[in-house]
């Protein structure tokens, strides 16, 4: 949680673990008189050398020699922990005009202070230029971003997974974890805030890094965190209902999604055109597109998947391409969503200049997209099939509930979800309807209420699953259980060995935020300790602590 973009508090949710603060081990100064010609604000008299390593939005990752911005938030101002920034070693601070008005009211500041009216809109040029995080000439690492409403994780696995195999030093920004060529470190948001993004693409530089896959999520377009940052390739997923609360309607939450397809913002995309969406977008982005399509036999693409067949879980396939070109495929993971997500991979690793042949020769020798991509259709144990899973909209839950359902004939498909508090609550009925059409037994818990009532989450879910079993699948068994733990042994105590389990919702997350209080819950964990419980036999996974 970022303080500006919350509560601009110094801490977080209890329990929520301390930020990680990303940045190289040496950053040229920056004078401070240079920092405010960039911005347009005069330094006066000594503090124009005041010498700038580093910036932060959050007072408690502040290091010495950092300039500290004070941006508002939902209910506190960064102003208000001026002091502990400086303590911490902060050497000046921007704000707006409301922080100056705060800083005038308290103590003398002991820092210079630069005041303009939209600070945040310079937070990303301003990290870029104190880190030099991405110069114009000889950049590293290549970035490749991935954005839309699902397929962003596995996808950005898939890119860093195919770059490895093809021999590069890669990292990898999203909502799971952070790799910089060291040990994973979590993720508390799925684009980081700019100072923690440009500071990281400048550790990836000093550690030799050759290029990095990163989600972009429409949240991180809205809240600039991206601001700054030039992608070599931007990539497109689909686009379907989801975080209304924030853009209001469909048309600007495309909107949004479309800037980072723009100059400014990337040098060329890879644009998955199987929706309205993607063939619009394709249409009117102002780099150039290479299109890419699941249906063979439609609208001309620039590459299209032909041949899918069933290899165990997964699916191979292949890749026809410009002059002839075809690349086969493969990819370990259940579902058709994921042999979109492989192929929009392979794509976009070849749209930043990669050969057909050398490419091949990596997809046969080392299987990329068989990778496990943590809470992503994550196979928990075989008999039963039980599956966790981050489908958290409407579109994703129905797209898992289709690659789970089994063959075999009297085996059933039991659903443990819920929906999120504070965020969009059209799809609530729209995700329980899914799951009555979808699923033999439906368990409505809870997932992260935050500071909702569970018990209307709850309400509004059952409502639109009990009106789609009345009308359309009567046979469907609907169950309310919570709390989210008891939900899921209860569907492990349901499940016979040839039935399929899928926990849907939270995919790889460890806490559930309920009125400001992180509890500690793993649905892999829960899972693994139920089946375990029953005598089911479950994988070994060493990712998973139980």
């Amino acid at each position: 949680m970022s303080e500006q973009n919350a509560s601009a508090s110094n801490a977080g949710p209890a329990g929520e673990p301390a930020p990680a603060r990303f940045r190289p081990t040496a950053v040229a100064a920056v004078s401070l008189d240079t920092i405010g010609d960039a911005i347009g604000v005069q330094v006066p008299g000594a503090s124009a050398a005041v010498s700038v390593t580093g910036i932060s939005l959050n007072s408690r990752t502040v290091e010495q020699g950092d300039l500290y911005v004070a941006l508002p938030g939902a209910s506190r101002h960064g102003a208000e922990f001026v002091s502990q920034a400086v303590g911490r070693g902060a050497v000046a601070v921007l704000t707006d005009h409301a922080g100056a008005r705060l800083l005038a009211l308290s103590a003398d500041t002991a820092v210079p202070v630069l005041v303009v009216d939209g600070p945040r809109n310079v937070v990303g040029p301003l990290s870029a230029m104190i880190y030099q995080s991405q110069p114009a000439a000889g950049r590293t690492p290549r970035l490749y971003g991935v954005t839309g409403t699902n397929g962003k994780t596995t996808t950005t696995y898939f890119i860093n997974a195919l770059l490895s195999a093809l021999g590069q030093q890669t990292g990898l920004i999203g909502t799971i974890e952070i790799l910089a060529g060291g040990e994973p470190v979590p993720s508390l948001l799925t684009t980081p805030e700019s100072p923690d993004l440009h500071g990281l693409l400048a550790l990836m530089r000093e550690r030799g890094l050759d290029a990095a896959s990163m989600e972009v999520s429409s949240h991180a377009v809205s809240f600039q965190r991206v601001d700054g940052v030039l992608f070599d390739v931007a990539g497109f997923t689909n686009l379907t209902q989801d975080h209304l609360d924030l853009h209001g309607t469909m048309e600007d939450y495309f909107a949004t999604k479309a800037e980072l397809f723009t100059p400014g913002r990337a040098l060329r995309a890879v644009v998955t055109v199987d929706d309205e969406w993607g063939r619009r977008l394709a249409a009117t982005a102002g780099i150039p597109v290479t299109t890419l399509s699941m249906t063979p036999g439609g609208a001309p693409t620039d590459w299209t998947v032909t041949s899918t067949s069933a290899r165990g879980l997964g699916t191979g396939f292949s890749l026809q391409g410009p002059d002839g070109v075809t690349l086969n495929v493969h990819t370990g993971l259940p579902g058709t969503f994921n042999v979109a997500n492989a192929a929009l991979a392979t794509v976009m690793v070849m749209a930043s200049g990669m050969d057909a042949a050398t490419v091949q020769a990596a997809l046969d020798h080392h299987d990329p997209f068989t990778v496990a991509v943590p809470g992503r259709m994550q196979l928990v144990s075989d008999e039963p099939a039980a599956v966790v899973d981050f489908a958290h909209n409407t579109d994703a839950l129905a797209r898992a509930l289709e690659a789970v359902r089994s063959p075999l004939p009297g085996s059933r498909v039991i659903v443990v979800f819920g929906a999120t508090g504070q965020r969009d609550q059209g799809k609530r009925p729209a995700m329980g309807a899914v799951a009555a059409k979808m699923a033999d037994i439906v368990i409505v818990t809870d997932d992260d209420p935050h500071d909702e009532d569970p018990a209307a989450i709850r309400a509004d879910v059952l409502a639109g699953a009990r009106s789609a079993s009345e009308q359309e699948s009567p046979e469907c068994v609907i169950e309310e259980v919570y709390p989210r733990d008891a939900a899921i042994r209860r569907a492990v105590e349901l499940a016979g060995p040839a039935d399929t389990i899928l926990v849907a919702g939270r995919g790889h997350e460890v806490w559930q935020e309920v009125k400001g209080v992180n509890l500690a819950l793993d649905d892999r964990v829960e899972l693994r300790n139920a089946l375990t419980a029953r005598g089911f036999t479950v994988l070994r996974d060493d990712r998973i602590e139980s």
